[in-house]
């Protein structure tokens, strides 16, 4: 069973390597802004899985979450998960929004089977660059 812990930055490498074989961008290191708020899944010295949060001192936002194909229907991002979630509500945070691309019908059944449920927000977006 994988060791759920929190992420460090010499994990950064290997949590790349997680995004990449998970098929998601990998993002800079300048973008982890609050590594309390990352966690990782280590299963022996391998990191498996990774989850990133964030809060902006009101709302928890759950911004990527990723298990390494090989490691896949364990239960890990679910521990990771409920970890994340255990950690934001130690801090004071009372809801957690993410976000489910239109066409991941997966990822949305997970996350509902979690209990997070579809908002009809509207996102807008605008490129700052």
């Amino acid at each position: 069973m994988p060791v759920i812990r929190s992420f460090s930055s010499d994990d950064y490498e290997a949590v790349c390597a997680v995004w990449t074989a998970a098929g998601r961008e990998t993002l800079p290191r300048r973008e982890i802004t609050d590594p309390s708020l990352m966690v990782v899944a280590q299963d022996g010295d391998r990191v498996c899985g990774v989850v990133m949060g964030t809060f902006d001192g009101r709302r928890g936002w759950i911004l990527r979450l990723a298990v390494h194909p090989q490691h896949r229907r364990r239960g890990i991002a679910t521990r990771l998960v409920a970890e994340l979630g255990a950690r934001l509500r130690r801090i004071g945070c009372l809801r957690a929004n993410l976000l489910v691309l239109p066409d991941n019908a997966a990822g949305l059944a997970f996350w509902q089977r979690l209990g997070y449920l579809p908002c009809p927000d509207v996102l807008c977006t605008k490129p700052l660059v």
